[in-house]
């Protein structure tokens, strides 16, 4: 691991819950496999329920692994409590299915790591009628928060909601006349401009909802995992100056693995010193400056009205839901 910052490897019991989204591969499966192997109880949010269920069989091998290498701060049960529940953040009746599924379970929330992610996709369209990145970057992860939260309101201190975002926000606009690209085709879609937006909206609902949360157990931060070769990536390969920058992030050792990229994610989740820490953005395991424009509260408190009025339009976000959120 070298010398530089990374996770403490603190003792976590099965009653911690977390769930991380897109866990079955990349970033996401290092973290559901690490918080697991320090003995938490990890869900992993995924559209397949067979590469989640791959994922957790290659994660019980890779810990019988490190069990047999005596890694530290590793736990030693038989097997890891892994569980998978669907959930497609391109479909918001999938978020709520998964919502449903996990408070028929009766548990507590301690964690949420909202992770999925689609990297610079063409200009395309949910069936709900948002724009790809848009909806599964920022909107879903957003409703998702959403309606857990009044069970991590209720399930101890030191809650945490992190969202992994990316510097890719630093190239964004607030316009919510363009937010969702209609005025592009095929050919002028600005792939990048919109990826970073989706990021950029993950930075600025950290701020909105810690101003609502302030007197409450739950706390809410971001981070950049670093340049990661992951599957994300794999939307890069047509675009020119992005795909090379890449590659040669990749021969110089630029570029993290999945383990080194999910090191500011799991620091974030777990890390006992940043219990009621707010309004962080990390990189690598360090405070970052986001950019300005995610750190303006008329940009923070614009789209956060949108995003409300366009989950109200299709009747996902309830009164209830709005009150918690608005800290009642």
């Amino acid at each position: 691991m070298g010398s530089h910052l990374s996770f403490p490897r603190v003792t976590l019991t099965k009653e911690k819950i977390v769930i991380v989204t897109g866990a079955n591969t990349g970033i996401g499966y290092e973290t559901a496999k690490w918080i697991a192997m320090m003995g938490a109880t990890v869900i992993l949010g995924c559209r397949s329920e067979e590469k989640a269920r791959e994922a957790m069989a290659k994660i019980n091998a890779e810990f019988q692994a490190e069990k047999d290498l005596k890694t530290p701060g590793v736990v030693d049960y038989q097997e890891l409590s892994l569980e998978f529940i669907k959930l497609d953040c391109a479909s918001l009746q999938s978020v709520m299915g998964f919502v449903k599924t996990f408070k028929e379970s009766g548990r507590q929330l301690h964690v949420l790591v909202c992770n999925a992610g689609i990297g610079m996709s063409k200009q395309a369209y949910t069936d709900d009628g948002y724009e790809l990145m848009f909806q599964v970057n920022y909107l879903s992860q957003y409703l998702l928060s959403a309606h857990l939260l009044p069970i991590m309101k209720t399930s101890g201190e030191d809650c945490r909601i992190v969202l992994v975002s990316s510097e890719v926000h630093r190239y964004s606009e607030l316009k919510l006349d363009r937010i969702q690209g209609r005025q592009y085709n095929e050919r002028n879609f600005r792939r990048t401009l919109f990826y970073g937006n989706s990021k950029a909206f993950q930075v600025m609902q950290m701020f909105s909802m810690n101003r609502r949360l302030q007197n409450s157990n739950v706390t809410v931060s971001s981070l950049h995992p670093g340049v990661v070769q992951t599957e994300v990536t794999r939307n890069f390969s047509d675009m020119g100056p992005w795909a090379l920058l890449f590659s040669i992030g990749k021969l110089i050792g630029a570029s993290k693995t999945p383990y080194e990229g999910a090191e500011t994610t799991i620091n974030a989740a777990v890390n006992p010193a940043l219990q009621d820490v707010r309004d962080v953005y990390y990189s690598d395991c360090k405070p970052n400056t986001p950019h300005s424009r995610t750190r303006n509260k008329q940009n923070q408190e614009t789209l956060w009205t949108y995003t409300q009025n366009c989950l109200k339009e299709g009747g996902f976000l309830p009164d209830d839901i709005i009150k918690c959120l608005d800290g009642e």
